[in-house]
């Protein structure tokens, strides 16, 4: 099928002249999605190397965490609808020149300042491109942008976790040679960038529309309540296995290797990505079903892992656990972006996440504080069992609702 834009932009006016067709565009954007959240990810399996070179407490971890995390949500909330009044090349471009910022100050790190600073940075970066590139996705193609939206992120946040785990196992300076590649990919890609087709129309409002708020266009918003407890408990699952997995791999399978922990994140979003990939002609609601027992059985698998110290079980569940997130998500954005009229896209966009990255967060925050204080089996199973309870509880909302 051919890619069907919904919007005809004016020819560009501005340098350079020639810009990409719709397919080569498509796949340029899929690809920036994957190095921003492979970027998202990159410094997780870093952070042992330096909590050992500069001492700082757990505690500290999770302010540096919580730091990304709250400013790519005030990222969203401050400039997610802007791509909709000032254009997507322009401001996919701007959040490139912040991401490359954010790798330079990874790169010069020796201090928790530093790094902080670059998280700060980064996650803003990031909240900015997301909402851009998401809206963008779906102007450039009806079947594939939403196919494209719920896979990239998770091919990103696996390269990007698999990808560090392997070079602090095996390379020498992991520190500045991940930076090294990132700020190579990130520069071809900006220049590649410059030749992205414009694919809506520039409208005023651009000032108002920096206003923090979730602009949810109103025909999406009683769908979006619908969806909303299963997305909930579905990124509250990534940010349980992202903030907790690689340590808890480490502490089941009796291995200290950087790379068990990279194996763990990898097993959860490839399976995710799969799942996107297999759902993506099953009706919404029938993805969100699946989704959320999925969710349900591997969050248990896991956690008998964990309590039993068996690799298998914790390794099967966490895959188990992708395959649910990755329907879940297929079904809550299919069921979405229809709903939105293509001005409205990025705002749609950005409040969905919104929304799901402050779901992501607080159980990764709430981690890091809790495991300080009753350490890290309690913490895990007792937020492991919270979180088995909301997949449960959206699981049984979805069964008891009249189809649409």
């Amino acid at each position: 099928m051919q890619p069907v834009p919904t919007v005809h932009a004016p020819p560009a006016t501005s340098w350079p002249q020639t810009r990409l067709g719709h397919g080569p565009a498509l796949w340029l954007k899929a690809s920036l999605l994957v190095s921003f959240l492979a970027a998202s990810t990159a410094p997780s399996p870093l952070y042992a190397l330096y909590r050992e070179a500069w001492g700082f407490s757990a505690l500290m971890l999770t302010v540096v965490f919580s730091s990304y995390a709250f400013a790519l949500l005030a990222a969203l909330l401050v400039f997610g609808s802007l791509s909709d009044h000032r254009g997507r090349r322009e401001v996919i471009l701007g959040a490139l020149v912040l991401e490359i910022a954010a790798t330079v100050l990874f790169w010069r790190a020796d201090s928790v300042a530093w790094l902080l600073s670059a998280r700060v940075l980064q996650g803003i970066a990031t909240g900015i491109a997301t909402g851009a590139l998401s809206a963008g996705l779906l102007d450039l193609h009806r079947e594939r942008g939403p196919l494209v939206n719920g896979v990239a992120p998770m091919v990103g946040m696996a390269a990007g976790a698999f990808g560090t785990s392997v070079l602090v196992q095996f390379a020498p300076s992991p520190t500045r040679l991940v930076f090294d590649l990132l700020m190579l990919v990130f520069a071809l890609q900006m220049l590649a960038a410059l030749y992205l087709p414009e694919t809506v129309v520039r409208r005023p409002g651009a000032w108002r529309s920096l206003r923090p708020s979730i602009a949810i266009p109103a025909r999406a918003r009683p769908m979006l309540w619908q969806v909303l407890p299963v997305n909930t408990a579905q990124w509250a699952l990534g940010g349980f296995y992202l903030s907790l997995g690689p340590t808890l791999a480490r502490v089941v399978t009796g291995n200290d290797a950087p790379l068990v922990g990279g194996l763990l994140i990898t097993a959860m979003v490839l399976s995710s990505a799969a799942a996107i990939f297999a759902v993506r002609q099953w009706p919404p609601r029938r993805a969100l079903v699946v989704g959320a027992a999925a969710l349900t059985l591997g969050l248990v698998t896991s956690l008998a892992g964990i309590a039993l110290h068996s690799t298998a079980a914790f390794f099967i569940g966490a895959a188990i656990a992708g395959l649910g997130f990755g329907s879940a998500f297929s079904g809550s954005l299919r069921s979405l972006v229809s709903l939105a009229e293509p001005q409205e896209r990025a705002a749609l966009m950005a409040g969905f996440y919104v929304l799901s990255y402050l779901a992501f967060s607080v159980p990764a925050i709430a981690a890091g504080l809790c495991t300080g204080l009753i350490g890290l089996p309690a913490t895990a199973m007792g937020l492991g069992a919270l979180l088995t309870l909301m997949a449960l509880t959206a699981l049984l909302m979805m069964i008891g609702r009249r189809p649409a």
